[in-house]
């Protein structure tokens, strides 16, 4: 589960939750598990929604409300009201004079396979007449009422739509600001009762259009801002939309991934997998990026393909060199007196590093050869080792820079693999291939993983900061503390 504090304005940097790992759980009726999920809970589709209606100028369109007109057609219907028609004809004017959008609120409905979007809306209106010097101001309160849900077309694709946009009658209230004269008052009275029924109907056919496209624009925004390519050095992983689902008050956009190099060729394409992925509740949190393992471990393997280097060990750790001798010695002082100081350590990384999670703790398995060569010159190896070695896993965050350092490695099982100073037992060299691993496989390995993984989405959904945790079989981002 993952958590973060409510924002006060999603336009301030905030944090965000990003989990990845191998979980648990089926998605939303699917059979199969995609490799990313992308949950909005309703705060950031309520603030996101707000911000688009505001590009819109929704507040405009309320100003520039036909009050009067539609007043008239709704006073066109009742054959009985020819005083109201000859006073109304005093009006010289009727429009909205102040209008506000309040809070919009999405909660769950349909069993939690759609989301009720309510656009809450304060207005003023004033009338005036010739005779009548003072402005008759009525407070109209009103909501506006939409339903988003997924509807799949006749390609069979998926999308998040917005529909059944209309008033809510039970959020309309017309009052009258200021007590005036009787016969005002009568005559606002008068005038409310013909607003009551054409104020609805402006909501459907002038405020809904304007909901509507603030939503598709919202939507788009959504689906591009998970494509954006996030960096792994020269490599790119990309994210491709495939479909929406809603569950509860959650909107989870599910993501396809692939590996895709310098020159744009795709690597790696991740497929749907049996594997089950879960999703968090969001009750306490805005929103979450969920990825299967096998992308995260794609991710590590993109910063630390398999490798081969050498270390000139007695010019750049003489202490370390001379510990490897004193070891050599107990199993050949012959071979150990052949080392000069121009003897060579060469490191040979097996594949990737594979993460492993254990007991709420991440660790790295990897597959290494060392061999040591005498001197430079020697064509032969001494001996060489193959050694399955683990690693601590750091994860943390720098602003919106995802961070992985390994710590504390360990010769876990060493086997002899060759040797050209016969056969001995590798045990006996464990604490000094562990010592080598950690102070050269180690600094090199955290030095190509330094420049961190760029997530842009964190900072386009309006959140800035974040730190990692590990729950049971996750890897959590959770809010850094202020």
């Amino acid at each position: 589960m993952c958590h973060l504090p409510t924002p006060k304005k999603m336009a301030s940097p905030r944090t965000f939750t990003f989990l990845c790992g191998l979980l648990a759980a089926n998605l939303v009726g699917a059979t199969l598990s995609p490799p990313a999920v992308l949950s909005l809970g309703p705060e950031v589709i309520k603030q996101r929604l707000t911000q688009k209606l505001k590009d819109h100028d929704a507040i405009n369109t309320l100003w520039q409300l036909p009050l009067f007109s539609a007043m008239k057609k709704e006073l066109a219907r009742d054959v009985f009201s020819s005083l109201v028609k000859s006073i109304l004809k005093q009006i010289i004017w009727l429009k909205v004079t102040s209008a506000n959008i309040l809070q919009l609120q999405v909660q769950p409905l349909n069993d939690g396979r759609e989301l009720m979007v309510n656009v809450p809306l304060d207005m003023v209106a004033g009338f005036n007449m010739p005779l009548v010097k003072t402005t008759v101001e009525l407070r109209m309160e009103v909501e506006a009422q939409a339903i988003i849900h997924v509807e799949t077309d006749e390609r069979d694709h998926a999308h998040l739509v917005l529909s059944d946009c209309s008033n809510t009658r039970g959020r309309l209230r017309i009052t009258l600001l200021h007590k005036l004269s009787f016969l005002l008052n009568s005559l606002a009275d008068k005038v409310i009762s013909l607003l009551v029924a054409a104020l609805p109907k402006l909501v459907k056919s002038e405020l809904c259009p304007v909901i509507k496209a603030a939503f598709e624009d919202m939507r788009a925004d959504l689906v591009n801002m998970t494509k954006v390519p996030v960096s792994l050095n020269s490599d790119h992983l990309e994210f491709d939309f495939m479909s929406p689902a809603i569950q509860h008050n959650v909107v989870h956009l599910i993501l396809g991934a692939k590996l895709v190099d310098s020159e744009g060729k795709v690597t790696k394409l991740f497929n749907d997998s049996v594997d089950s992925l879960n999703l968090p509740s969001l009750y306490h949190t805005h929103f979450s990026l969920t990825m299967r393992k096998d992308v995260v471990n794609a991710v590590v393997a993109a910063f630390l393909p398999p490798e081969e280097f050498m270390v000139l060990l007695d010019y750049v750790l003489p202490e370390t060199a001379r510990y490897l001798k004193s070891s050599i010695k107990v199993i050949s002082e012959k071979a150990a007196n052949q080392l000069r100081p121009t003897q060579i350590v060469k490191i040979l990384t097996q594949e990737t590093p594979e993460l492993l999670v254990d007991q709420g703790n991440a660790k790295v398995a990897q597959l290494i050869i060392l061999e040591v060569f005498a001197t430079n010159e020697a064509y032969r190896p001494l001996f060489t080792l193959g050694i399955e070695a683990t690693s601590e896993a750091q994860f943390y965050t720098r602003g919106d820079l995802l961070m992985i350092n390994f710590n504390k490695i360990s010769s876990d099982r060493i086997h002899l693999m060759n040797s050209a100073i016969g056969l001995f037992n590798p045990e006996l060299l464990k604490d000094i291939t562990t010592k080598i691993l950690a102070s050269v496989l180690l600094p090199n390995e955290n030095g190509k993983l330094r420049s961190g993984i760029s997530v842009s989405m964190v900072k386009a959904l309006g959140f800035e900061a974040a730190s990692w945790s590990l729950i049971e079989d996750a890897f959590v981002v959770t809010p850094a503390s202020s």
